[in-house]
């Protein structure tokens, strides 16, 4: 009986070895992707940070999200990038930090707002809930021209798939970003043609 134990022992361990091999890489694997997106939030924040009172992890987190899934910069900073830095006219890009999520992008009748952080330190001079609602519902907080409760240019309905570490990483880089309050008059919306 013994000898059946040790040979089964015997002929289990190497199919035990690899498959502890198999979840240590896995594991190991999505350690890294979640610190490289961390790293990566880090290196592309076009602005500087203030981490005093923030979890660094998180901000920089939110700073992968806003800036290379979320676009932001697109809508909330008018123009989006500095003379000669636009990408889309095949230059290297530079994005304008002076007037960085400040708001200002025109859209019909509709004109992206600062969520940039107020005097208080909060973004769009919110807290998180509300936030989270803004993102998750759609809900505007201020009347529009059009008098609707319901945000009507912002991506909302695909923001608000995302989970609530992603928004609050959101909520917290902007946070950690500069204060623009009130937007300069340097922050203008480009010429329409």
């Amino acid at each position: 009986m013994r000898r059946k134990i040790r040979t089964l022992i015997r002929s289990a361990l190497p199919i035990a070895l690899i498959v502890s091999a198999g979840i240590a890489w896995a594991v190991a694997a999505l350690s890294a992707q979640g610190a490289s997106t961390i790293q990566r939030g880090a290196a592309i924040a076009p602005v500087p940070l203030n981490m005093q009172g923030l979890n660094p992890a998180l901000v920089r987190e939110g700073s992968y999200i806003v800036n290379a899934q979320g676009g932001c910069n697109d809508c909330h900073t008018a123009p989006p990038y500095a003379a000669a830095g636009n990408p889309f006219f095949g230059q290297p890009e530079v994005v304008n930090t002076p007037c960085y999520l400040a708001g200002g992008g025109v859209f019909g009748p509709f004109v992206s707002r600062n969520i940039t952080p107020r005097a208080n330190g909060l973004p769009a001079n919110r807290t998180l809930d509300q936030f989270l609602e803004i993102m998750r519902k759609g809900t505007d907080f201020r009347s529009t021209p059009d008098g609707t409760p319901i945000l009507q240019v912002m991506p909302w309905p695909v923001f608000g798939k995302m989970s609530d570490r992603e928004l609050t990483a959101i909520y917290e880089y902007l946070r950690a970003i500069p204060s623009i309050d009130p937007r300069p008059d340097f922050c203008k919306p480009p010429p329409q043609p």
